[in-house]
């Protein structure tokens, strides 16, 4: 999904003092960077770190820009001329990047969706555009797998959803327990797709083995 589609994340730009509890300030986001590049033993004044703190604050507005967004309101443009077709509707191989919550390193995956609309079909690309918003935001893959699928049923009352996310964790790859190659594989089935093992069958079958193409 093209970056420039994105909302910003609401109040990146404001500077106004928040209350406590509210959103920081940017000045305070890039004061919190330089605290930390003086913790891991750098000097934020010196000549390649000047502007090191407003860089991290912009990558973050993009990084978490899926905070400011409401996936379902993507969703609700559906579309009802369908010439009667209730055959599964895939979408694989869509790209994503995302940040693990515990550890705010990346996640670079793929997510895999599936669904059989009853009556209603949705654009494919509102699809790509859900993967980014939960994407963009802090996360754990079970967490980002479960909303994506929840929120295509709650708008589209498909009589299934099927979704699968392979995905490599940078917290554990270039950290902790540093293993290379480590993918993690998460899926979330209702309706037909968890109930009707053929339907099931059916879904995995469609997206292949993509596990040897993921990004790392």
């Amino acid at each position: 999904v093209d970056d420039s589609q994105l909302a910003p994340v609401a109040g990146a730009d404001d500077n106004t003092p928040q209350g406590a509890g509210g959103r920081p300030t940017r000045e305070e986001a890039e004061q919190a960077v330089r605290v930390l590049l003086r913790w891991a033993g750098d000097d934020p004044e010196r000549e390649g770190l000047l502007d090191t703190p407003k860089r991290v604050a912009r990558a973050y507005e993009e990084y978490f820009v899926g905070y400011g967004q409401d996936p379902y309101a993507i969703l609700r443009r559906t579309f009802e001329e369908t010439n009667g077709y209730d055959e599964m509707v895939v979408l694989r191989d869509i790209d994503f990047r995302s940040h693990c919550e515990h550890h705010v390193a990346p996640i670079v995956g793929r997510a895999h969706i599936g669904y059989l609309p009853d009556h209603r079909v949705i654009g494919i690309s509102k699809l790509a555009r859900v993967v980014d918003v939960f994407a963009r935001r802090l996360q754990i893959q079970e967490k980002l797998t479960a909303e994506i699928a929840d929120s295509i049923e709650s708008v589209l009352q498909p009589r299934g959803v099927g979704v699968v996310i392979e995905a490599a964790h940078h917290c554990m790859t270039t950290r902790g327990v540093s293993k290379e190659g480590v993918l993690m594989v998460t899926s979330r089935m209702l309706g037909a797709f968890r109930t009707d093992p053929k339907t099931r069958r059916e879904f995995l079958s469609m997206i292949g083995n993509p596990a040897a193409s993921v990004p790392r």
